[in-house]
């Protein structure tokens, strides 16, 4: 970024923001509750929109901010357009972070006193690795880093972190307790948001957990609801756990691994026949087994060996039933803490070996048809996936392939690892799948037609693999005995059922991908004792799917998202142990985790004003007097169910009745905007739990969801490792809130990830700066304005233009489509104005400039309101333009519009072709001067097509009204074209003519192939002539028809593309003198030309000298003695002395010869020497 020259504009706009905001606060203007009494009728006229609460373990930054301006442009748009609009906004607390930190800040003072004193950064850096060593793998596929480093700026200790907010080492301390977060935070972000001028009703914010006893009741009624309506069970789950933490590790509790779930293998048992290996040879007798996790159970019939990567580390260790399993260390963490071992989550270590000592093995491999297989060398096996072990298909697998004729091609290989030929070279692969097209060696072939050479070939085994997969999975057909004529994708679970049921395979799990929690354990797949959401339940699924039907999601990539999520969602870890927040009524020791306490607190905020007050943890005073323990289940019941009796309570009923009010009123949400990462967790949830709660009542279903991707800065991922990161309170004070909020709405409307430009924020400050400026100057100079009828040609387009841009902006406010809006409703409608300014050679209308300012302020008043409301108190409006109405949009006529861009256009094409004509022309060098510059100019105008180009037209429009607004292949067109004979021989030129109307057509829709335009050209024209001469500095511009010019320009005009002759007259150079004192007017020369008057002389003054601004107050006048007169000195205050007033009736005629000029005037024929004189009154 460069740095700014100086402040000024933006002082001016947040000078402006803080009374605007100053004033909203003071009218408690947002504010709002539910009517007295609720009509039946089902459109309330209400608009609730919601945003996810944020999380508070530190400021609101950008990201947030960009997700929430959604609600926020939404809100302003909905007042106007008359509805009762609530946006409430409130603060998570929930789960596992803050804790985790506070924690973390308790054992950094531990460990190194307060304040710390850390360690040097290499110690620190060997101390992490002889601790994470043995646990964590690092997944190098993995560049980017995680959302919590990206946010922490990469600092190692929490202390660091802490300090990087600008806080002092006495306040950090104060953070090794959890519930100082909570107090810190949440009024921050509350400041932060005001400042941005938030619409929010601030009385009705919370935050969470059970400090918040309001809330804390709240979440346990809609858990025991939950419950009762059986769908909440108890059990063992496959989860994604964190042993460190001791509990499972939901999204939330991530630092890296957002999203991922169990990943379900085969684990493949795969016996070691004695003799063993000498480093196995002390387990004689045991049964030791390679195990290798598969996706693909159903290629086990082709096994031809197992792979093990020399290099490795695996380990032997003892199962629950006393066989010996050997994998890496990482897979049997896993499968510790899915009951493979005795105790849960310890590895019986029996010895540690590296994978040389096995290679060579014979082995005894379920469904294979070779009796015993062998372990032979794979150097590509990774760590961070799977056993360690490979089982081996030839026949379907490329990689398999490449490496087993690698081993067979190199015998030094064999020798390197001690292979002997009997162990590969007899092992060829084995039928198992026909695949259409690939037949039943698909591997082989694939990589034969690929001309892959060995195992090193990554790219092309990459494209190998990706070639037979997928379409062995859908097409495949199966070979062996027991499945043949079966799909692949139908035997896949019979055969690893099968294979578990003899005692040859298990089922085992890990993460799909590496999952790190908050406290940076590296997580497993555990069998767990959970309370956990049964979204897998059908029934459950079914009603879910039931609220996605009728729910408005703005694009189809949420919606599909949804589908997809509904599709695989199962059950949900809804209980942990650690953290902060709601304990389950039924089982306290479990605390509800923040996926699960946050699906229908929307409900709550319609009545959080009455109950809390404001006071963000609800301990202050009730305004309806109510205490936390009279929220019984039965009192919660009646506020939020309908059907439910009133309940024995010493509440008094009216309070009672105001509560279930505001519910009833303000619910459904909707529309609820969050980040499209939230489609596959939170907003599913929030699908599910409405229907639960409220399942036959779908008046209370979400009616709409907004998703949007992430927010980019600069084009780049924010971090504030790398610098690139802004706060809410930081891009406030650096663009302003309506120069970030501009910044925002320009920042991308749609589900791919949105950019806010720094140099945007800039000019939006720069553009609402001069708009302002812009509006203070017309209603200082209202009076200067044109008034009278505004019926001119100018008025008419300024007035369908703005109509227009009101019709569009609406449209785009309707669909939340803000860039949009923003370009339609401000950049688009201020284009309309200044195109109006110019050609309005008459001057602009008073009316319609101050229709135009109250329009535009209006238009962005969602966007940037505090401008907004400061514009709306300078045009001397007494109300808030908050409580204003949105503008109603007059009659558009398109065809004006239409013709007044065909003059814009016309306008360009002008100039163009002005340029090229002053051109030097090319040729030999030394005699191209450039033409003389022109003075005059004829324009010709076509009312139909030469006749090649009409019957040309005319085809392609029967052809597209007799082919439903299609046009055939050209082949064909220019077939048709060629037998008419009038065409012969225009040939050559009317493919691409038909190829230009084609591409038109595209553009501009069906009008294209009219015969006739639908606007008299020759009238447009010579309504704005004025606008043409001055704008081409010409004297005179004439407009006439083609058909009265020669065959040349009727073949190059046509209807709406004008033809035009440029052409110098000459003239005779005049002195043009002003002799009025300190006005920063000058003389200057110009030509006098045959038939001038003194108008035409006055104009071409005004072009030379740009000082002149109105032609009417300029004064012409000559000498009385044309010789003497100008040698004469003038007097001050006696300008006129000596000197006649040339009248509109003069007209000038020019003697080339002899250089003179002469006037006459009524018959009286005058010398002027070779001086005028000119006065600005």
């Amino acid at each position: 970024m460069t740095e700014r020259k100086g402040t000024a504009k933006l002082d001016f706009l947040r000078k402006i923001e803080k009374d605007v905001q100053q004033k909203w606060e003071q009218e408690n203007i947002f504010e709002i509750d539910a009517p007295a009494t609720i009509g039946e009728d089902a459109d309330k006229n209400k608009y609730l929109v919601t945003f996810p609460y944020p999380y508070m373990n530190g400021r609101l930054h950008l990201g947030h901010t960009f997700c929430l301006s959604k609600c926020e442009f939404s809100v302003g748009y909905q007042r106007l357009k008359g509805k009762q609009c609530l946006f409430p906004f409130g603060l998570h607390c929930t789960g596992m972070p803050i804790k985790a930190c506070a924690d973390k800040l308790k054992r950094e003072m531990e460990l190194y006193g307060n304040p710390p004193q850390f360690p040097e950064e290499d110690e620190e850096e060997e101390e992490q690795k002889k601790t994470t060593d043995e646990v964590i793998i690092k997944d190098k596929a993995k560049g980017k880093k995680s959302k919590a480093v990206a946010k922490s700026g990469g600092s190692k200790f929490q202390w660091d972190i802490m300090k990087s907010l600008g806080l002092r080492d006495d306040e950090i301390v104060k953070f090794a307790e959890a519930e100082h977060w909570l107090d810190y935070f949440p009024p921050l972000a509350i400041e932060d948001l005001k400042k941005m001028g938030l619409k929010a009703d601030w009385r009705r914010s919370f935050i969470t957990t059970d400090v918040n006893p309001f809330y804390d009741s709240f979440v346990r009624w809609q858990y025991i609801t939950l419950k009762e309506r059986k769908k909440i069970k108890f059990g063992k789950r496959y989860t994604i756990y964190s042993p460190k933490d001791g509990q499972p590790c939901m999204d939330h509790d991530r630092q890296t691994g957002e999203g991922v779930g169990p990943q379900e293998y085969t684990l493949i048992k795969m016996k070691i026949v004695e003799p063993y290996p000498a480093k196995l040879s002390g387990l004689k007798g045991k049964n030791i087994f390679l195990v290798a996790a598969t996706l693909r159970p159903e290629t086990m019939f082709g096994q031809t060996n197992c792979w093990i990567r020399p290099d490795m580390k695996y380990i032997v260790f003892e199962t629950a039933s006393g066989d010996l399993f050997i994998s890496t260390q990482r897979s049997a963490r896993n499968m510790s803490y899915q009951g493979f071992t005795k105790e849960n989550g310890v590895v019986p270590v029996i010895m540690n070996i590296m994978g040389q000592d096995i290679l060579g093995c014979a082995l005894s491999a379920p469904l294979t048809s070779y009796k015993n297989i062998y372990a032979l060398p794979m150097l590509t096996i990774k760590e961070d996936k799977g056993t360690g072990v490979v089982t081996s298909v030839p026949s379907d697998a490329p990689d398999d392939i490449a490496a087993l004729r690698d081993i067979k091609k190199k015998q030094a290989l064999r020798e390197k690892y001690g292979i002997q030929d009997y162990m590969v070279l007899p092992f060829e692969p084995v039928p198992i799948i026909e695949i259409p097209g690939y037949g039943n060696l698909s591997a082989p072939l694939v990589c034969d037609e690929l001309k892959i050479q060995s195992q090193n070939d990554r790219e092309k085994l990459a494209e190998a693999k990706e070639k037979v997969y997928l379409k062995g999975f859908y097409e495949g057909i199966m070979l062996v005995e027991g499945f043949k004529g079966q799909k692949v994708q139908d035997v896949k679970k019979p055969i690893q059922k099968m294979m578990v049921e003899k005692g040859e395979a298990m089922v085992y799990m890990e993460p799909e991908k590496q999952v790190l929690s908050r406290s940076a354990d590296e997580c497993v797949v555990a069998l767990c004792d959970q309370w956990y959401l049964d979204y897998g339940n059908e029934e459950w699924k079914k009603q879910a799917t039931g609220v996605l039907e009728a729910l408005e999601t703005f694009c189809d990539e949420t919606r599909k998202n949804f589908e997809a999520t509904l599709d695989w969602l199962k059950e949900h870890a809804c209980s942990r142990t650690y953290g902060l927040g709601t304990r389950l009524p039924w089982d306290e020791q479990w605390l509800i985790e923040s996926l699960s306490d946050s699906t229908i607190y929307m409900a709550y905020y319609t009545v959080a004003h009455l109950l809390q007050g404001g006071v963000l943890n609800g301990q202050g005073p009730s305004p309806l007097g109510i205490r936390p323990e009279q929220m019984t289940r039965e009192v919660w019941d009646y506020i939020f169910f309908k059907t439910a009796p009133f309940p024995k309570t010493d509440i008094p009923k009216e309070n009672l009745q105001k509560l279930r009010r505001e519910f009833e009123f303000w619910y459904p949400v909707d529309v609820r905007v969050s980040g499209k990462d939230l489609v596959p967790n939170h907003l599913s949830y929030y699908l599910y739990n409405h229907v639960a709660m409220w399942p036959n009542d779908s008046g209370k279903w979400p009616k709409a969801v907004r998703a949007n991707g992430h927010l980019l800065l600069n084009s780049e991922k924010m971090s504030k490792s790398t610098g690139n990161f802004l706060t809410l309170s930081q891009a406030i004070a650096k663009f302003s809130a309506d120069g970030m909020r501009l910044a925002l709405a320009d920042a991308g409307d749609t589900v791919e990830d949105a950019n806010f430009v720094e140099a945007m924020a800039d000019a939006g400050i720069l553009r609402l700066f001069t708009w302002v400026e812009w509006v203070k100057e017309m209603i200082a100079n209202q009076n200067n304005l044109r008034t009278g009828p505004a019926d001119s040609f100018n008025d008419r387009v300024f007035i369908s233009e703005m109509n227009s841009s009101i019709i569009k902006t609406e449209q785009h406010y309707e669909r939340m489509m803000y860039k949009e809006a923003l370009k339609s409703g401000f950049f688009e409608f201020q284009a309309a104005k200044d195109k109006y300014r110019e050609l309005a050679i008459e001057g602009m209308h008073r009316d319609l400039v101050f229709q135009f300012i109250e329009n535009q302020t209006l238009l962005l008043a969602p966007i940037c309101p505090h401008l907004c409301e400061h514009t709306w108190s300078l045009l001397g409006k007494s109300n808030s333009i908050i409580k204003a109405r949105w503008p109603t949009a007059g009659p558009v006529d398109e065809v004006l519009i239409r013709s007044s861009q065909y003059l814009m256009d016309t306008a360009h094409d002008l100039r163009l072709r002005l340029k090229a004509y002053t051109q030097p022309a090319k040729g030999k060098k030394g005699d191209n001067k450039p033409p003389a510059k022109p003075t005059h100019c004829t324009i010709y105008v076509a009312k139909t097509y030469p006749p090649w180009q009409h019957s040309a037209l005319s085809l392609l429009g029967k052809h597209y009204k007799s082919n439903n607004g299609a046009l055939p292949d050209n082949k064909v067109i220019a077939m048709e074209l060629g037998a008419m004979p009038e065409l012969k021989k225009y040939m050559k030129r009317v493919m691409p003519f038909v190829a230009m109307i084609k591409d038109n057509l595209e553009k501009n829709g069906p009008r294209v192939l009219d015969l006739e335009l639908e606007f008299d050209e020759r009238a447009v024209l010579l309504e704005n002539i004025v606008y043409l001469t001055n704008s081409l500095e010409l004297d005179q511009i004439d407009v006439v028809f083609a058909s009265e010019a020669d065959d040349k320009v009727k073949e190059d005009c046509c209807p709406g593309k004008p033809f035009c002759v440029f052409s110098s007259e000459p003239g005779v150079l005049v002195s043009l003198v002003n002799p009025q004192p300190a006005n920063g007017l000058f003389s200057t020369k110009i030509d006098i030309r045959q038939g001038d008057g003194k108008d035409s002389i006055i104009r071409r003054l005004s072009r030379v000298n740009r000082g002149i601004k109105d032609l009417s107050k300029v004064k012409l006048m000559r000498f009385e003695d044309p010789l003497l007169g100008p040698r004469r000195i003038p007097v001050l205050g006696k300008e006129e002395e000596g000197k006649i007033p040339i009248s509109n009736s003069s007209v000038f005629h020019i003697n080339l010869q002899e250089n003179k000029v002469h006037m006459s005037d009524n018959g009286l024929k005058t010398d002027i020497g070779d001086t005028l004189i000119y006065l600005v009154q």
